[in-house]
């Protein structure tokens, strides 16, 4: 039989172990993404730059949060995408990175909250992507003031559309990384007018090895 010493070490040898275990587990990396609610495709959006993101993140290790300014459920077709988290409820001390698809959106309306969330995520010096339409909250951010930056250049889209842009570096339309900042000048939606070579893989890959070398 055995004794109320026997039984008390095995406790604390349980014990023990179950803390070394837990203390051993390491926690996921997250990484937010923030979408724009009012792409004028959204279904080819959400398929082939939202849902090309997240597969790539999620096969690199990381958990994918989403978020959107209304929190509202995306629908197209037969997609939805139900976002995580509102925008304003976002603490971006949680995320290792951030990625901002374009999302084709058919306005340039930058609202105030977004501004304020890409300023806090750049001054943090973590590293954000961002592709086409979502450039272009970063310049009306002011954060690519001396930066390098990718983005359309043709008869639809170009840099010189936008006051904003003038105080960057314009790089051309592939994926161009300065510092914390990543942008890409094609997203799925220009590809398919045939401007260029899409950049999503490319962008998202680039923004993974970033958080891998800050590890």
């Amino acid at each position: 039989m055995r004794t109320k010493a026997t039984l008390l070490i095995c406790a604390i040898f349980i014990t023990g172990c179950l803390s070394i275990f837990t203390s051993c587990k390491r926690e996921v990396p997250k990484v937010l993404l923030f979408i724009e609610d009012n792409s004028v495709d959204l279904g080819y959006m959400l398929t082939h730059e939202v849902g090309k993101m997240s597969e790539l993140l999620k096969q690199s290790g990381f958990e994918v949060t989403i978020a959107t300014i209304t929190g509202e459920v995306l629908k197209a077709d037969s997609i939805n995408v139900t976002p995580d988290i509102r925008l304003s409820e976002v603490n971006i001390d949680e995320y290792t990175g951030f990625i901002m698809p374009c999302m084709a959106p058919d306005d340039t309306i930058v609202t105030s909250e977004e501004i304020d969330f890409v300023r806090k995520v750049v001054n943090e010096g973590k590293p954000i992507a961002a592709q086409t339409g979502a450039v272009l909250i970063l310049a009306k951010a002011g954060v690519l003031n001396g930066k390098k930056f990718a983005f359309p250049k043709n008869e639809i889209d170009n840099p010189d559309m936008y006051p904003e842009f003038k105080s960057g570096i314009y790089s051309g339309n592939g994926v161009v990384q300065d510092g914390n900042i990543i942008t890409s000048g094609i997203c799925p939606m220009m590809a398919k007018m045939n401007f260029g070579k899409d950049g999503t893989a490319e962008l998202t890959q680039k923004l993974i090895q970033e958080i891998k070398t800050r590890t």
